[in-house]
């Protein structure tokens, strides 16, 4: 059994248990239609937003007692980052990210830069 989402047009939303592949598109909440919505789904289950913006990054962190140094080296860089305490860099979009990576010499073959 999974959990699938209705939303009606007034934007109330129901969870419902089905199984797999078993799910109507559309069903009745009290005397409303709802349809079923996606979105929904997946904010339910605790996903992040598809976007994932803003995004901290720890794989392109730096040790803590370096955090203070990343920021400067990015913000002279012409690219003003915010870096945890934990030396972790925040991207805010990926066009960011790729300015950012570019700026210390790391290439991420995921990223496409």
């Amino acid at each position: 059994m999974a959990i699938f989402c209705y939303k009606t047009k007034d934007g109330e939303i129901e969870e419902r248990s089905y199984s797999i592949g078993k799910a109507p598109r559309f069903v009745m909440v009290g005397s409303k239609p709802a349809r079923r919505c996606l979105a929904a789904e997946i904010g339910s289950i605790a996903m992040p937003s598809l976007k994932g913006w803003p995004f901290t990054c720890c794989a392109s962190g730096v040790h803590a007692s370096q955090a203070p140094d990343l920021r400067k080296h990015l913000a002279d860089a012409g690219i003003p980052t915010e870096v945890t305490d934990d030396g972790d860099p925040v991207y805010r979009s990926a066009a960011h990210r790729r300015q950012a990576l570019r700026a210390r010499g790391i290439h991420d073959k995921a990223s496409f830069c």
